[in-house]
């Protein structure tokens, strides 16, 4: 079997209502649709949401570097080379959703091939994960309403809180705010996205050291090398790398320097490949993971699932799987359902990823 071909289609999607947080803001799913074909009929699929404001790569840049560079690399190979497809990828750097779109969509590919699904071919360890919520930038009021809401249709218990605006005072009420209106029994931890100062970000915690959070991610920049060393020493809860670990030797950078004691795994960035080494490191050093989301949409929720649902120590914590509740529509035949907390693995060789074609010709972006 040969890759004959890979498409990138961009799409995008609106939000029900902008998401806000410290590095960004987005109001529509500007994303693309990867898809690659095989001379035995079989097409493996996937999506890059590019977020330029954390990682450089924008719907254009995906979809040139895919056409221009990768696709040409590829296009021959067998898709269970896998070590030399990302051998030729690497040989440009960063683009880490285009890299990880087109790995995803090689394992969906080789499921299919194997009559098995990916989360079986990765591990086959759960054949569901826990669904943590992100909620964004709003008033109190409107994060607690939301959150409330959503653990009511959904039964969703844990909730990510976007944090790093200035005042920070504003954003130690709205912790404050959810755990007082949701209850001791639901998880809280919190995401900065590098707005507040090591200063900043150790007055913050120490203001919320009764609420019971969990963890705290990227609260400051990882630039900041030494307030950032300073603050983990200080953190009374495990401090998480997301942004500042995007491939493997970041996470040992991080990890080793003191400046992180925990990672965030976003298959979205790393695909099923180098995700599975970014965790078998995190396991190796004794350090907690959790699953990710980079806004992804509906065929990037399956994908995290199938990946955190194959693995002992993904599955352990609830997985970042919600974000796609505030998009107005998407591309699946079939949606993805969060049902009592939790998002099950579709039990399909491969990924089970199958395409409403009228939504796709309504959102794609190149006719």
């Amino acid at each position: 079997m040969k890759i004959t071909q890979v498409d990138a289609i961009p799409f995008a999607i609106p939000y029900r209502k902008p998401l806000k947080f410290a590095s960004g803001e987005a109001r529509t799913a500007d994303h693309v649709l990867v898809r690659v074909h095989t001379d035995e009929g079989l097409v493996g699929v996937a999506e890059a949401p590019p977020r330029p404001y954390t990682y450089g790569e924008t719907q254009r840049s995906i979809v040139a570097v895919l056409e221009s560079i990768f696709a040409p690399a590829v296009v021959g190979l067998s898709p269970l080379r896998r070590e030399v497809v990302h051998e030729r990828l690497d040989r440009t750097i960063g683009n880490p959703a285009a890299k990880a779109a087109l790995d995803m969509a090689l394992w969906d590919i080789i499921g299919q091939a194997a009559g098995r699904s990916v989360t079986e071919l990765l591990g086959g360890w759960t054949d569901r994960m826990r669904v943590a919520h992100m909620v964004g930038f709003a008033p109190p009021e409107q994060m607690v309403a939301e959150a409330q809401r959503v653990r009511e249709e959904h039964g969703i218990t844990t909730f990510k809180v976007k944090v790093g605006r200035r005042p920070h005072t504003l954003d130690v009420r709205a912790c404050r705010a959810l755990r007082e209106g949701l209850g001791e029994e639901v998880e809280l931890y919190v995401d900065g996205n590098r707005g507040w100062t090591a200063s900043e970000s150790a007055r913050a915690l120490r203001e919320m050291d009764d609420l019971g959070l969990t963890l705290a991610e990227e609260l400051c920049p990882a630039d900041d090398v030494l307030g950032r060393r300073w603050l983990v020493e200080r953190s009374p809860i495990p401090f998480v790398a997301d942004e500042s670990a995007t491939r493997p030797g970041e996470v040992t950078r991080e990890l080793l320097s003191g400046a992180a004691n925990a990672i965030s795994i976003k298959t979205a960035r790393t695909g099923f490949s180098t995700s599975q080494r970014v965790l078998h490191q995190c396991e190796g050093l004794g350090v907690e993971v959790v699953l990710g989301n980079q806004i992804d949409g509906q065929i990037g929720t399956v994908c995290s699932a199938a990946f955190g649902a194959a693995h002992r120590h993904t599955a352990r914590r609830a997985g970042e799987l919600s974000n796609f509740l505030d998009m107005s529509d998407d591309l699946l035949a079939e949606p993805v359902r969060i049902t009592g907390g939790t998002v099950a693995v579709r039990q399909v060789p491969g990924l089970g990823i199958e395409l409403d074609p009228d939504k796709l010709a309504r959102y794609r972006q190149d006719t």
